[in-house]
């Protein structure tokens, strides 16, 4: 007779084909930013300049430029630490003044590809009961602070999306988002965040690191002019084989002075990596933080250390010892 298996393993896969589905996507989903031909006549392999709308909110010019600095070695992100020491004063004033300019002080927004989903990241914390925190109750005065944004679906997130995708206004939601509105712009008009995930993943595989550099500081400096506090997130994965995407990720984060959440880091530790076979994917087990057996895959570790790292953040801007 054939004992009944426990639904977490009957549903860990179930949700894994989920995620893989989202995650998958065509060419069509990423599409390069232009402002001149009609869609129609879009090509992925030809890139072109865009000219984005300007936002009514005054810009913070100050700050949303980077502040020129002596490079750092090009392995210390390895050594960089998951979770950021607080926030910088140059970023405390972006977000005095976002809260000025309308920003919500208790709502953050993530923008991103198919590892941002809310059904896998973060929405777990709006629903009690579906996360132990174990060890790291420290945490909840967090969760309790920014109820409503844990599972809210971002305009700005969808399986799929890159840097470039997030800024054009071809890939914005044509229910919700104004005429001519990217999908980053779309999002702060209309949840109006004071503090925003960035994790872009997915990027042309032919494509160099140089033009990611390029997209993702556009997004960068547009969160700043938005009074936006953005946290840039390393990813785990090294599809390209240099880890050219991380080392250009933590220069953002080091000329712009913003948080690094260094994911990377985080699932060094786990069994591959935290990564399954195809090397993108992260390895799934639901979010009890107190039992060790899931806590040897990446999902657990990615919402545990989003966590802190907003929890960090908040203190940060919030000027707590």
């Amino acid at each position: 007779m054939n004992k009944m298996k426990p639904k977490s393993f009957i549903l860990a896969p179930i949700l894994t084909l989920i995620l893989f589905t989202a995650c998958s996507t065509d060419q069509s989903d990423m599409i390069q930013i232009t402002n001149t031909p009609p869609p129609s006549q879009l090509r992925i392999d030809q890139p072109t300049e865009t000219v984005l709308p300007a936002l009514t909110a005054p810009a913070i010019a100050s700050t949303s430029m980077p502040t020129p600095k002596p490079p750092p070695a090009e392995d210390a992100w390895m050594q960089m630490p998951v979770v950021p020491r607080g926030v910088s004063d140059s970023i405390r004033e972006v977000y005095e003044l976002g809260l000025a300019m309308g920003n919500d002080p208790k709502r953050f927004s993530v923008i991103g590809d198919c590892q941002n989903v809310s059904s896998y990241f973060l929405s777990t914390f709006d629903k009690p009961g579906d996360f132990r925190l174990g060890e790291y109750s420290y945490l909840q005065p967090t969760i309790d602070y920014y109820q409503g944004s844990f599972s809210r679906t971002s305009l700005a997130v969808k399986g799929g999306f890159n840097a470039a995708a997030i800024l054009s206004p071809l890939r914005a939601d044509p229910k919700t988002c104004n005429s001519g509105e990217s999908p980053l712009d779309c999002e702060l008009r209309v949840w109006k965040p004071s503090v925003v995930f960035v994790s872009m993943e997915t990027w042309w595989s032919k494509k160099p690191a140089q033009e990611y550099d390029k997209y993702m500081r556009r997004v960068i400096e547009r969160l700043l002019e938005a009074g936006v506090v953005p946290i840039i997130a390393t990813k785990a994965d090294n599809l390209e084989g240099d880890h050219s995407i991380n080392v250009t990720i933590a220069q953002i984060a080091y000329d712009y002075d913003i948080p690094l959440w260094n994911f990377w880091a985080a699932v060094q530790p786990l069994p591959d990596h935290g990564l399954t076979p195809n090397g993108f994917y992260l390895t799934f087990a639901r979010n009890f933080f107190d039992d060790p057996v899931r806590m040897q895959n990446a999902w657990p570790w990615r919402n545990l250390t989003a966590l802190q790292v907003l929890d960090a953040v908040r203190k940060g801007l919030e000027d707590e010892n």
